[in-house]
């Protein structure tokens, strides 16, 4: 629908007016071959019941419809209109095409946003405010925000169930290919490329590690307090599970690589261990060393699939 002709200055010429509303144009669009203007809410109404042109009949459909020339646009930006806020109190008088920035800001707008001081925070509009109950809007908002949250819930309880179904079927398809593997040489290289890339995955997805403290190595750890809980701390952190035994044996001295096998060669090449790119293992004091991390590193500081350290402190 198109602006009410008295709340304009002056006289609105006749080709400003909407055929259909009476009104002075708003959002115009032409129809092509005739170029009849008409608002565009008035025009697709029209069209959607009949495909004519309301002046002079000619067939018209919404795909074929244009915006109204330049010359037109600018006539219309240049009437001054009174806000639609005059009921209100409003007095301002400005050009058309300022009305929309005028109405975000006008403070004679109902409809303004205002915050309640009241206390509760919430932004409501401005003739609400009188009716407007805190604690009754609070409980309103905390049911519908109760109610997206068992909503998200049950989605999440979908979607994991989703995602174990496909961990079971991953599974079942690793435990096929390890099968498949001894008799058929290329089962055995897809298999062995594609745990390759399940390791490097996991490790790109945990946290880098800086030790600060090398002395505070444990080459000994117990094998109950502390190995155990760094295994279950791994395999809470997705630890593909063909190395995740590898990694626990390779916690202790005993398999460590020749750089490390005892005191005296550590405190030798400890100037190598700066080398190394470490990943943290959630909530422990220590450290990944995974190889493939650490092609970088010389042979006889590293071992397949990696080291695990344990540190009495100097983790960050």
């Amino acid at each position: 629908m198109g602006f009410e002709i008295k709340r304009f200055q002056g006289d609105v010429d006749e080709e400003l007016i909407c055929p259909i509303c009476s009104g002075v144009l708003e959002e115009p669009l032409q129809a092509p071959a005739c170029e009849h203007a008409f608002c565009r809410a008035c025009i697709t109404e029209w069209i959607s019941r009949q495909p004519t042109c309301p002046v002079d009949r000619q067939a018209v459909t919404a795909s074929q419809l244009r915006p109204v020339p330049r010359i037109l646009r600018n006539l219309l930006s240049r009437l001054c209109t009174s806000c639609d806020n005059a009921p209100h109190g409003c007095s301002a008088v400005l050009k058309l095409d300022s009305l929309g920035s005028h109405l975000v800001e006008c403070e004679f707008n109902p409809k303004r946003p205002m915050p309640c001081e009241a206390g509760c925070g919430l932004v409501i509009p401005k003739d609400e405010l009188a009716d407007h109950n805190c604690v009754r809007e609070l409980r309103a908002l905390i049911a519908s925000q109760q109610g997206k949250l068992t909503d998200y819930q049950q989605e999440l309880a979908e979607q994991r169930l989703i995602i174990n179904e496909h961990k079971r079927e991953l599974a079942l398809l690793k435990e096929f290919m390890r099968a498949m593997r001894v008799s058929n040489p290329t089962m055995r290289a897809l298999a062995d490329q594609m745990e390759r890339e399940e390791v490097v995955r996991w490790a790109n997805s945990l946290t880098r590690a800086r030790v600060t403290r090398w002395g505070g190595m444990i080459s000994t750890p117990d094998d109950v307090l502390q190995v155990m809980m760094i295994k279950r701390s791994l395999s809470e952190t997705g630890c593909p599970p063909h190395i995740i035994d590898d990694l626990m044996e390779n916690c202790h001295e005993r398999r460590w690589p020749p750089g490390l096998s005892s005191l005296e060669t550590r405190q030798n090449n400890r100037r190598l261990y700066e080398k190394y790119v470490c990943k943290r293992v959630p909530g422990k004091q220590a450290v990944l060393v995974l190889h493939c991390d650490n092609t970088h590193v010389d042979e006889h500081m590293m071992v397949e699939p990696g080291l695990v350290m344990i540190f009495a402190h100097g983790i960050e």
